[in-house]
């Protein structure tokens, strides 16, 4: 059996909706009123979006490149990660 991947899931926005959905169902099958269901689905969501972002900021910092002895290069690809690979690579040549 595979090991499931909990970062990915915890970031899956598909997870999150067919978690909320699934809530909301219960409650009308239990008797709770539309409103209820409305309001506690929304509160998933917005404690799905918080996971989200945690997991996300989590595995961006994870992934953070310690380059020219602690400065930190920009991970997300922009001009930051090409100037640190550069003065990496300036570095090793001196």
């Amino acid at each position: 059996m595979d090991k499931i991947d909990w970062k990915r899931k915890l970031t899956s926005r598909k997870f999150w909706t067919a978690a909320a959905s699934f809530i909301a169902l219960l409650i009308a099958a239990m008797g709770g009123t539309e409103n209820q269901a409305s309001q506690i689905t929304a509160i998933v969501m917005a404690g799905a979006t918080v996971i989200a972002y945690i997991v996300g900021e989590g595995l961006i910092d994870s992934a953070s490149v310690t380059v020219n002895g602690g400065a930190e290069a920009d991970t997300t690809g922009g001009t930051g990660a090409k100037a640190a690979a550069e003065a990496g690579k300036t570095a090793k040549q001196a």
